[in-house]
């Protein structure tokens, strides 16, 4: 999307006329729907402006910009080297409050262009021009202010704003950008705020604090959702004033530690299968459960989170239910949803034993905020061949054949020197919660397609492996957030499969 001259766009009356215009001068994707009181205040605005500056008839700002994923919009901004100009439109009545709130959020969103930064909102319905100052209060000002700070804006971005605002740069794991969730550097999707919000406001009194009481909680998503961001979101949230931990059934433990050794008010606890650091064995906690755990915590938490809760099993998650009750404190987990793949390949399938938890209060993410829907629809299909092609073309995927190991070898080795990452299906736990903007995976000869169109894995060699090469294959290819590429070795029947999704 590209900056548009509004005293050009003004000049036209005709609703739909305007629409169109601005669609040719900005080159967006769709046409915007404009009210008309947004063309009266743009009218106004422009008005204004140039009465107090030379050649205010001249200026481009992006038009009403929405945020790549996250959804936040912008009225005006205007962006050179060293500046950030934002104006924000009103017609009727709002009071600061609203308006002050809105522009602290916007300087929050607009922090990682790195520049000085100008926030105003403009009344139209009174004339009312105010600037948010440095230390957040709102300040009525003249139009020459902003007259001048304009005038100083030189050679101003005229590019597609989208290559501003990289996705690298504001959606981070806390696990593997550790730094930078500390620093909270990173933003929330208005679905992710809307869960947040539910969530806080159930386990809190009106005076803040949270509740001593058992409640279960639950949100789930497809793979690059930002469930982890969510969940840990959360805990920071509830860990001023009190004490919370994080249970986490994944990989990265040293990342954990880091994450513990700097937030007082948070444990964290890594959870391998065993839950060896945190469980005694060997101890009922119900009695039809036999040989279950029971957690040995370092505190008595007000409130316990458990991510990666898909990979939990039935007697930790008695243990983690148990000591809540015991100890009166809400539950929250973040668990993935795999319903792409086989039920045969869901060996240990935590996000039913969450779901049928008594009194489990759900919720659902379904803004993918790391992989785009192309990359989605294509591991979707190869979970599950039938009934899904509903895609035409998928030019983000590459798929090779190779006939041996060293053949193989070669054509990974093709794709890692253009930058793919290559991750295996036997080590996809060390790459949970990593994104990377291409990923290679190899399928072998294990693999094969049921008479249902699942993807299967014929697992003949350890039958008592937990581990579902499938499951793997799955969340090592949703770790993608460009670009995908499988190379399928010795099973021409499979790769038959992989070309019909893809020339479908």
């Amino acid at each position: 999307m590209k900056p548009i001259n509004i005293y050009a766009l003004t000049r036209i009356s005709n609703s739909h006329n305007i629409e169109r215009y601005e669609r040719q001068m900005s080159k967006r994707k769709h046409f915007l729907k404009i009210k008309q009181w947004e063309i009266d205040s743009l009218r106004s605005f422009s008005m204004y402006l140039s009465k107090v500056l030379d050649g205010s008839e001249t200026l481009d700002f992006f038009y009403s910009f929405s945020m790549p994923k996250l959804g936040k919009e912008f009225d005006l901004l205007r962006v050179s080297d060293d500046y950030v100009v934002n104006v924000e439109l009103k017609s009727g009545y709002v009071s600061d409050e609203t308006i002050k709130r809105q522009l602290l959020q916007n300087k929050y969103y607009l922090s990682t262009l790195g520049r000085t930064m100008y926030f105003y909102t403009y009344i139209s319905s009174t004339d009312r021009l105010v600037r948010l100052s440095n230390s957040g209060r709102l300040i009525d000002c003249e139009w020459e202010e902003l007259a001048d700070i304009l005038n100083r804006q030189k050679e101003c971005f005229s590019g597609n704003i989208e290559e501003l605002f990289k996705e690298e740069e504001y959606l981070i794991s806390p696990l593997t950008d550790s730094g930078r969730f500390l620093r909270q550097e990173y933003f929330l999707t208005l679905q992710q705020k809307d869960i947040r919000a539910h969530i806080l406001k159930q386990i809190r009194n009106k005076d803040r604090s949270i509740k001593k009481e058992y409640s279960v909680f639950a949100f789930t998503g497809l793979p690059g959702t930002g469930k982890t961001i969510l969940l840990y979101d959360i805990a920071m949230q509830l860990s001023k004033g009190q004490r919370v931990c994080v249970l986490h059934f994944g990989s990265h433990e040293k990342e954990l530690e880091h994450l513990d050794e700097r937030l007082k008010r948070v444990d964290f606890y890594y959870c391998d299968d065993s839950m060896k650091d945190i469980v005694d064995r060997d101890i009922d906690i119900d009695s039809d459960i036999d040989n279950a755990y029971i957690l040995k915590l370092h505190n008595s938490y007000s409130s316990i989170l458990v991510d990666e809760g898909h990979r939990i099993g039935e007697s930790a998650l008695a243990a983690i239910c148990s000591y809540a009750k015991r100890i009166k404190a809400p539950v929250i987990f973040s668990y993935d949803r795999e319903d792409a793949i086989a039920p045969e390949e869901r060996k240990i399938n935590g996000s039913k034993l969450i779901e049928d938890i008594d009194g489990c209060r759900l919720f659902k993410l379904t803004n993918r905020i790391r992989m785009n829907s192309e990359l989605s629809t294509f591991i979707s299909c190869v979970m599950c061949v039938k009934g899904k092609i509903y895609r035409h073309d998928y030019p983000s995927v590459s798929i090779a054949y190779a006939n041996d190991e060293y053949e193989a070898d070669i054509l990974i080795g093709n794709f890692t020197d253009a930058e793919y990452n290559l991750i295996s299906a036997n080590d996809v736990s060390s790459f949970t919660c990593k994104e990377f903007d291409k990923v290679v995976m190899l399928i072998d000869d294990s693999f094969y397609y049921d008479e249902k169109g699942y993807l299967r894995y014929n697992d003949t060699a350890d039958d008592n492996n937990e581990e579902s090469m499938v499951r793997n294959l799955y969340h090592g290819l949703s770790r993608a957030k460009k670009n995908i590429a499988i190379v399928v070795k010795n099973n021409i029947d499979v790769f038959e499969e992989l070309l019909y999704i893809l020339q479908k």
